[in-house]
């Protein structure tokens, strides 16, 4: 058995999910260019290998894609199937590892640091993807490495369904040949900035000195030195599944102000919202509760499709209370909870929205986060 006395840290990640759920309750699907997306307008939320030899990328607008691939079978999507899939696998992961992070629907990083000793990290890793791919006949790629950012490149690079170990001390050999795009973090820009330099390679990142990249990209700068040379130090983040999130809001006054009522329930309803997509969560069940004067509460609830957009979340809350509320009582106090929370991020939503929606929530969560979760609301959401 191979002794490992640093840092064993696995990456799973669940290959192009989406698609592989559709196919698991469609074979007919097997080996056919497969584009999961939203409407005309669009974005691809997901897409085969088979389509993205056709040059299909996830977040291309729906029409490129079908311009680029005419012949591909596209698909809106069924977020509760994968949401579900989801959950299984993380049943099973939860059972069989001491520590893991669930860092979106389809990815996971597990802690086997001090197992060599009892198992074999390495031969532990692909008994656990075997025990995942009997239970959802998913395939898996994995990668077990010295810490999380050289595991997500090397599973990234093993893709599809494959698995391997990077062994400690050769973390900078791996990363060598590798195009510095490939690194987390470096987007699009930063690329064709280092590309302007001649700066093709991970191998010849990692020999610009530390002053150099840092004047060059500031702060950037030194995570790239870091990353280039295979260096993190990032914690597995322990996963722990929210059941809920709620806010209430008390009145100074008592009032039988629908209006009034609306406009604080379209505040709170914003302000959790923003809650759920700071965590990377969507909700499948939204309530909302009204408590009368005399102390007496009610309270109704409805199943939705998951997400965490204000749009179809404040358009359920609306006729959860115009049902509720249909007396002329006073009411001292509402309340919104979302519950039946699962990971998942802006990119699951392209199933529903156009660009430009993604766009408009991108910029408003950007706003939000730099001054304040109340600097952007819906004019109904303020006090009538």
């Amino acid at each position: 058995m191979q002794q490992r006395d640093e840092r064993n840290i696995l990456h799973f990640d669940l290959d192009t999910f989406f698609v592989s759920v559709e196919r698991k309750y469609n074979p007919k699907l097997a080996g056919k260019p497969v584009i999961i997306g939203g409407q005309e307008r669009g974005v691809v939320a997901s897409c085969s290998y088979e389509a993205r030899a056709f040059g299909v990328r996830s977040a291309m607008p729906i029409r490129q894609a079908k311009y680029l691939c005419p012949h591909g079978i596209y698909l809106s999507g069924n977020y509760d199937s994968y949401a579900e899939e989801s959950r299984v696998i993380t049943q099973v992961i939860q059972a069989n590892v001491p520590l893991y992070e669930k860092a979106s629907i389809d990815e996971f990083y597990i802690d086997l640091t001090g197992m060599d000793r009892f198992f074999g990290s390495y031969q532990y890793s692909k008994e656990l993807k075997s025990k995942i791919t009997r239970e959802t006949a998913l395939p898996i790629s994995l990668a077990l490495a010295s810490n999380k950012l050289l595991s997500k490149v090397a599973t990234n690079e093993v893709k599809p369904n494959g698995q391997i170990m990077i062994n400690f001390g050769d973390e900078r050999s791996y990363l060598a040949p590798l195009k510095v795009e490939k690194l987390p973090g470096v987007g699009e820009q930063t690329t064709k900035v280092l590309h302007k330099l001649g700066v093709n390679t991970i191998k010849i990142l990692s020999e610009i000195p530390q002053e150099m990249l840092t004047a060059k990209f500031g702060k950037v700068g030194m995570t790239l030195y870091e990353r280039s040379r295979g260096i993190d130090n990032s914690l597995i983040i322990p996963y722990h599944e929210q059941k809920s999130i709620s806010t209430q809001e008390s009145f100074l006054n008592d009032t039988t102000n629908s209006e009034f009522m609306l406009s604080q329930l379209t505040g709170m309803t914003e302000k959790i919202a923003y809650e759920l997509r700071k965590q990377e969560k969507l909700t499948g069940c939204i309530s909302v509760r009204i408590r009368y004067a005399d102390m007496n509460s009610e309270s109704k609830q409805a199943s939705v499709p998951y997400t965490n957009q204000d749009k179809e979340l404040l358009q359920t809350v609306y006729r959860l209370f115009k049902t509720l509320y249909t007396r002329r009582q006073r009411v001292g106090q509402v309340a919104v909870k979302f519950s039946d929370l699962v990971q998942g991020t802006l990119q699951i939503d392209l199933f529903a929205h156009t660009k430009e929606d993604i766009a408009l929530y991108q910029a408003i969560d950007s706003i939000k986060k730099q001054f304040g979760a109340t600097m952007v609301m819906r004019a109904r959401g303020f006090e009538k």
